[in-house]
């Protein structure tokens, strides 16, 4: 069944060109007043990791953001139309807890490799160049999925709404976001990620309260858990307690479970996104932004897919919703459109924007991530160590501003070429795990175990992907019969597919440190990481390098100050990221589901509020908490820029003695003198 787009290509055009067009701008400008006012001079360490001097509010916003994709909004309400209130928590608990777990890794990679560019250097400096090649090619098959899952959910949903033809759409999207992640590095990521995560927050909340309170067709939770109750009646759900909706106890959604557990922590553990902005982390800032991020990110997919899931499950039978009186077909909600066809039912045309917008924001704020991943990889994990290691700073940017471009054309013509060949965000969602996942233990090994020797760290990945495959397609033939998109994409075979990948290593690690020893690793080759050196850009602005942020050399106290910080971050890490795992994996959903309760109406109302109060403490954590932490630097600025328009004091003897001191007396505890300070400002005035 065909269904008219409610938009025009206009639409599509005007939002997907114009909104990437205002984003680019916008961070041009940013990128040109930070250099004016703030001394930040876009080097080659400044690209790649903001200077190591960004704060947890940030952090948090720039986690949420990228973990928000496509699939976020789209998957998770669509496993919610499939398997009712199940699908939101499993999805959301299930992709939640490799964030809080990765806040481990985050802190013992700046404790032990503070230098580090990207988690590869990491394996290189530890393993060498056998292993170094196999995690390369693993960390790019990871940012190759994941934003093939971002664009081709992406442009089903705006050619749905808008007519665009997908492709174009595949072409365009990706567009504004190569242009300000080129001029903006990865500071333009963090800025960018804060005004999407901002924006995404205010729809979500305008969604829910829409459903479950003002609209004319449902408007309260009654409303809603009626009609659920009546669309079990009519479809009821096989594996669910009683074929209801409303219980946590489905057998196809704990399936999935599994399936999205064991992927998730491919994409976080394997992505060189995770690790680039744990590096930009100011290390004071790194674990309680990581911890932010992650409790504030599980509100988006649960409540997204509680309120849009079971408003297009409750609105199938109302003359309002687009397929009236059909059921979806099941290539549809795979392909993502439970979401915009919810939205039009709840708001018309509205509704139809509102989901234009957040998928925009989606899939430009996590390709701008996978942007910058892909390009540290090839700048300092290929060319400055297989090409040229000793390339200036003004090289290594170069390279960096070409793989931006080199990878957003490469991934905008892999994705129209899934579209032809009928591959949907859906599938490639639950088919990740089986490709990447066989890397996820050895590369925490290389952070956390200095037992781990070079060939289990080399042989374990290449030997769990092919068993994974084999495991994946030999249960497809055996379950249906046929290796075709609907088999292979089916629960079971990628059940099988994903457990074998994740867990093969428990078997192969053991048997290589048997066979190969148990390695004594002194963590001393990661210490020794250096940063790139740009003095020849800091030469050719004119600028003294070490007034750049974080380009300055710690003395030997501040490094001894920042260790100790960094290892009780550590141990802190480590027992939240145990607790808040175990609440939400086994102490919130476990009892529900073993119990096999089926909600009554009050308790609905109650975890619909839940929901919404949890979304309204993530606005405030990632949306209005990072404006306060940095209105001292935001202070400052708009100070500095009205000083200059109205010519009462150049930049070049105002500058950001002021904002540096801030900026570094909150990163070493206050702990510089007021004589270390007058040094910074008199060498600015003098410079």
């Amino acid at each position: 069944m065909t269904i008219a787009p409610p938009l025009s290509q206009g639409w599509g055009y005007g939002i997907v060109l114009g909104l990437g067009a205002v984003f680019a701008f916008g961070m041009i400008l940013v990128t040109w007043t930070l250099k004016r006012y703030n001394h930040e001079l876009q080097t080659s360490e400044m690209f790649s990791t903001a200077g190591r001097t960004v704060k947890s509010g940030l952090v948090a916003s720039a986690v949420v953001s990228s973990w928000t994709w496509a699939a976020t909004l789209l998957q998770s309400s669509g496993i919610a139309y499939r398997y009712g209130v199940s699908g939101p928590f499993w999805y959301a608990s299930g992709a939640t807890v490799q964030i809080l777990l990765f806040a481990t890794i985050a802190i013992e990679l700046k404790r032990r490799a503070p230098n580090a560019h990207t988690f590869l250097e990491v394996i290189k400096a530890r393993y060498g160049v056998n292993a170094h090649i196999v995690f390369i090619v693993f960390g790019l098959m990871t940012n190759i999925l994941v934003t093939a899952m971002l664009l081709t959910g992406g442009s089903a949903v705006v050619s749905s709404l808008t007519g665009m033809p997908t492709p174009a759409a595949c072409f365009l999207l990706p567009l504004g976001v190569v242009m300000y992640t080129m001029f903006g590095g990865i500071k333009a990521t963090f800025l960018t990620d804060w005004v999407h995560t901002f924006m995404l927050l205010i729809i979500i909340l305008i969604f829910a309260l829409t459903t479950y309170a003002t609209s004319d067709i449902l408007g309260s939770p009654q409303a809603v858990f009626d009609l659920l109750v009546k669309a079990a009646a009519d479809h009821p759900v096989d594996g669910n307690a009683g074929g209801s909706y409303l219980t946590m106890k489905s057998t196809q959604g704990a399936i999935f479970f599994v399936i999205n557990i064991v992927g998730n922590f491919g994409t976080v553990f394997l992505d060189n996104g995770y690790y680039n902005k744990a590096i930009a982390a100011s290390p004071v800032h790194a674990l309680p932004g990581y911890i932010m991020g992650g409790i504030s990110w599980f509100a988006i997919p649960w409540l997204m897919a509680t309120t849009m899931g079971l408003a297009a499950l409750a609105l199938e039978g109302n003359p309002a919703f687009p397929t009236y009186p059909n059921r979806m077909a099941s290539a549809d909600v795979s392909a993502g459109l439970v979401v915009p066809f919810a939205a039009i039912a709840l708001l018309g045309k509205g509704g139809a924007v509102a989901v234009l917008l957040i998928v925009f924001m989606a899939v430009t704020s996590a390709s701008s991530a996978e942007l910058i991943a892909v390009s540290s990889i090839f700048t300092y994990d290929i060319y400055q160590t297989y090409i040229e290691p000793t390339a200036s700073g003004k090289k290594l940017i170069y390279m960096s501003h070409a793989m931006v471009v080199g990878f957003g054309l490469f991934m905008a013509a892999f994705s129209v070429g899934l579209f032809y060949a009928g591959i949907s965000m859906g599938y490639l969602y639950v088919m990740m795990g089986v490709i990447i996942s066989s890397a996820v233990i050895p590369a925490t090994l290389t952070i956390m175990w200095g037992g781990h020797n070079a060939w289990a760290a080399t042989l374990t990945p290449p030997l769990g992907l092919i068993c994974a495959l084999i495991a994946w397609l030999v249960t497809a033939q055996k379950t249906c019969g046929s290796l075709d998109v609907d088999c292979t994409g089916s629960n079971n075979p990628m059940l099988a597919g994903n457990v074998v990948a994740l867990l093969s290593p428990l078997i192969f690690t053991p048997l290589f440190t048997v066979i190969f020893g148990v390695d004594k690793y002194d963590w001393a080759s990661m210490a020794a990481i250096r940063k790139g050196d740009d003095h020849d850009m800091a030469a050719e602005a004119h600028v003294d390098l070490e007034l750049v942020p974080g380009e300055r050399e710690h003395t030997a106290d501040e490094e001894e100050v920042e260790q100790a910080k960094l290892l009780s971050a550590s141990k802190i890490a480590k027992a939240t990221t145990v607790v808040l795992t175990l609440a939400l994996l086994v102490l919130w959903p476990m009892p529900m589901y073993g119990s096999g309760y089926i909600f009554s109406e009050k308790f609905f109302a109650g975890w619909v509020v839940v929901g919404i109060i949890w979304i309204i403490g993530s606005l405030c954590c990632v949306g209005i908490y990072p404006v306060w932490e940095g209105k001292d630097a935001l202070a400052f600025t708009i100070k500095a820029i009205y000083l200059d328009v109205t010519g009462k004091k150049h930049p070049s003897t105002f500058h950001t003695s002021t904002a540096t001191y801030i900026g570094e007396e909150k990163e070493t505890g206050g702990t510089e003198t007021p004589e270390a300070k007058d040094v910074v400002e008199a060498k600015i005035i003098a410079g």
